[in-house]
């Protein structure tokens, strides 16, 4: 059995206690002192996250647009440099393979971050999906519908960076206020007050490149650092030097996991997968349907069907939340199954994302979930369950 990979900042989490876990083959820091603790300072503070787990691909290229509009559901080719974009990467038959950020770094290059565990699912997409825009080998003709090549060199590269870089994420309400005080990053710091949610900014940290986005899987304000390996120790205690004075805590994924599901963001593996269409899970508006071609389209329109099962929301009473594979029942009928769930420590009560028969969604049905045997009545909201104060 191969040992989970560690991250640049693996012995800064061993000094700071952190208790690990493995997470899509790589060793993580799921807590450092207790999860609520470190939920409560990302919602009242910040908390500094090691994501270097992410997966990061560079696409570059005179037809790097036109492959990432057919690669992925969106069309990435309307993308302003500068900003960033939420997107898809789709099975044939519109199931989701993943969910990624894209970022345009210039006309002809843009940053993709996927999922830790679905690197090599995506590696694998892009790769088959990069066919048509390769040069064919020595006497081969050029594919039909294929892109024309320059010297023989593809006019679409796809680059795996993940192992070279480092992701750390600075989230909460005081996460502007860290960066602006954090040496060794001046460079960025013009850019930060005007830098808008999903935007990014590069400069350096000392004299290692260093790129800045504006984004993040937790429901608050908050900004993602990308850094090469050998920079990352030095900036994670350059942040947690500047932190220390406005209450920024190390947090590891269980606070995470909390945050993201308050906001009512979905994980790949509960709320997405393969067997999951986009609008089931409120994601059709990321799909750009009307390009004349991308990977799942037709998948999409054959798959279709009223009955297919909706996310939404769940609320209840008490201490005890419904859990990931736990049923939604409706009376003695099965109607569904909780695809998160988990007892909010913003809200204090228990809450539950769940994939549910469409006659069963409407907000306001009342619900039960059978957490082990018990019954326990729920109410269907919409989504998030936690907006942030802007």
């Amino acid at each position: 059995m191969t040992a989970p990979r560690t991250t640049a900042l693996h012995e800064r989490h061993a000094t700071l206690g952190a208790s690990f876990t493995d997470f899509g083959g790589w060793s993580m820091p799921v807590r450092y002192t207790s999860d609520l603790a470190e939920h409560h300072a990302v919602r009242t503070a910040a908390g500094l996250f090691d994501i270097s787990h992410m997966a990061e691909f560079l696409i570059s290229g005179p037809d790097a647009a036109p492959f990432l509009d057919y690669a992925l559901a969106g069309r990435v080719s309307a993308m302003a440099v500068g900003k960033a974009k939420y997107s898809l990467v789709l099975a044939e038959a519109g199931g989701i393979i993943d969910d990624v950020i894209v970022y345009r770094i210039a006309q002809e290059r843009f940053l993709v971050i996927a999922n830790a565990g679905n690197r090599d699912a995506v590696a694998a997409a892009f790769d088959d999906r990069a066919r048509g825009f390769r040069a064919p080998g020595p006497g081969d003709p050029l594919p039909e519908g294929s892109f024309a090549f320059v010297s023989g060199q593809p006019r679409a590269l796809v680059e795996d960076i993940t192992d070279a870089a480092s992701l750390l994420a600075v989230q909460g309400p005081r996460a502007r206020a860290i960066l602006e005080q954090t040496p060794g990053i001046e460079s960025v710091r013009p850019a930060l007050e005007e830098l808008g949610y999903y935007a990014w900014a590069s400069g350096t940290f000392d004299d290692a490149p260093l790129f800045v986005a504006r984004t993040g899987y937790t429901g608050e304000d908050g900004f993602e650092l990308l850094v090469p390996n050998a920079a990352a120790p030095a900036l994670w205690d350059a942040l947690l030097r500047a932190g220390e004075p406005h209450g920024l805590v190390p947090a590891g994924l269980a606070a995470r996991d909390t945050l993201r599901l308050e906001a009512g963001m979905p994980l790949y593996g509960h709320e997405l997968s393969l067997d999951v269409l986009p609008a089931q899970v409120g994601l059709g508006r990321v799909v750009a349907a009307d390009k004349e071609d991308f990977v799942g389209k037709g998948g999409l329109g054959a798959a279709e069907s009223r009955d297919a099962p909706v996310l939404v929301g769940l609320t209840s009473e008490g201490r005890r939340a419904g859990r990931a594979g736990y049923a939604v029942m409706d009376g003695d009928t099965a109607v569904g199954q909780i695809t998160s769930g988990a007892l909010s420590p913003t809200l204090g009560h228990p809450i539950a994302m769940a994939l549910v028969s469409p006659a069963c969604s409407d907000p306001g049905t009342e619900l039960f979930i059978d957490v082990r045997g018990t019954r326990i009545p729920a109410t269907v909201t919409t989504l998030p369950f936690y907006r942030r104060n802007k």
